[in-house]
């Protein structure tokens, strides 16, 4: 008889979502093993491209492939932040323990991903019915994340419920998996349990990667004949995108340098605003999982930025690296250093954060670079992706977790 996994995230999404396909890439390989993998998400999320298509019932099951199936717990609309984003939090987490569990079949194994770190109430409750094993994945520390990023006081009401969930996950998961290299003292210290620390991080299936072509209106907007040195992604606080722009200013006089940037976010018409009236810089909509790859060969330098904060210390895991590691493009960082995959790879820059002459400096450095030199870093890059971020790789990791008897 096949063993069931429950995957709780209420951000996973599928290949067409255009964003958390995270844990339907590692249930391809769990697939392979013999198991049943069920992945139950919320039926909104602001990051999709596609949101998926519900009815109005509670839970909506989609078959994805042979063994995989998302249920979709049914979530109001929410903008990015906010009390309607902790609103949809929370009826999630209320409606989870009303899952149709004829239709998902009794788990095995239950993996609760966070953030949020809510349902991992539910994870609890479904290991002591069903007899089965808890992971808890931790992909960002909170509530280290709104303390250091928004400057939320330790004394914060939704600071202190949000430090108890956490407790409660490191203390009551039979294992734990964080995707940050360097977490393991911060967890530890909480879950006094050192054996169930497990470092699984982001990673990347260049099979199941398409090439999808570009609507030919997005290649008119790509600057021909230019140095072009981009961002792609969610254009978000923690991205530290300001001076990305304003270093897009201090090189305004280099006219073969553009700066291009795709995809949206909350602070995307900020970022607009600052740079009105500029030519040296492209803002572009988002595009689909599918073309990532295809645009980033129109690109010489990709970026990546963060705060100079103390929360980045505990190690990073995005999967911007890994898009940008396997186009082959070499990449700057605005960033401390923190041992990311580009310092392990030595596939790009890394200057200090929070500068944009430093930013301006670095992508001069990679402007006066020999051609041969970039590509060079591009190819390690590449080698470094496919060898430590491989999903079938980072999937036995996880195989050894589960429930052997």
């Amino acid at each position: 008889m096949k063993k069931t996994i429950w995957v709780i995230n209420q951000t996973a999404g599928t290949l067409d979502s255009g964003w958390g396909e995270r844990h339907l890439m590692f249930a391809k390989n769990w697939v392979k093993k013999g198991y049943d993998v069920k992945i139950i998400s919320g039926s909104y999320n602001h990051l999709f491209k596609n949101q998926p298509l519900v009815s109005n019932k509670m839970f909506t099951i989609q078959p994805v492939e042979k063994g995989i199936s998302f249920c979709w717990v049914k979530t109001p609309k929410y903008y990015d932040g906010g009390y309607r984003k902790f609103w949809s939090n929370f009826l999630f987490t209320l409606k989870v323990f009303f899952l149709p569990i004829k239709k998902l079949g009794k788990p095995s194994d239950i993996i609760v991903s966070s953030m949020p770190i809510f349902p991992i109430i539910n994870g609890y409750f479904f290991k002591l019915r069903f007899k089965a094993q808890l992971i808890v994945e931790i992909r960002d520390l909170w509530p280290l994340t709104p303390i250091h990023l928004k400057g939320y006081s330790l004394k914060h009401p939704l600071i202190i419920i949000v430090g108890w969930f956490e407790k409660f996950a490191y203390r009551k998961s039979d294992s734990i998996v964080s995707l940050l290299p360097n977490a393991v003292p911060y967890i530890n210290a909480i879950s006094k349990d050192p054996s169930k620390f497990h470092w699984i991080p982001n990673g990347i299936d260049e099979n199941l990667l398409e090439k999808e072509a570009l609507s030919q209106s997005i290649i008119n907007q790509i600057p021909k004949n230019k140095f072009i040195i981009a961002y792609t992604g969610t254009m978000g606080m923690a991205n530290a995108l300001e001076y990305f722009v304003e270093a897009s200013k201090i090189l305004s006089n280099y006219n073969d340098i553009h700066f291009v940037m795709v995809g949206d976010g909350y602070l995307k018409p900020e970022l607009q605003k600052q740079t009105s009236g500029q030519n040296n810089i492209t803002f572009i909509e988002k595009i689909s999982k599918a073309q990532v790859q295809t645009v980033l060969s129109y690109f010489d330098v990709c970026f990546i930025g963060r705060n100079n904060t103390p929360l980045f210390d505990f190690g990073v895991s995005s999967n911007k690296y890994f898009d940008y590691m396997l186009s082959k493009t070499p990449i700057l960082v605005s960033s401390n250093l923190i041992n990311d995959p580009v310092e392990r790879s030595q596939c790009g820059i890394t200057v200090k954060p929070e500068s944009a002459q430093t930013i301006a400096d670095g992508i001069l450095t990679f402007y006066n670079l020999p051609l041969a030199e970039r590509k060079k870093m591009g190819e390690k890059a590449y080698d470094y992706v496919k060898k430590y971020h491989n999903f079938t790789v980072l999937s036995e990791t996880y195989n050894s977790l589960f429930k052997n008897e």
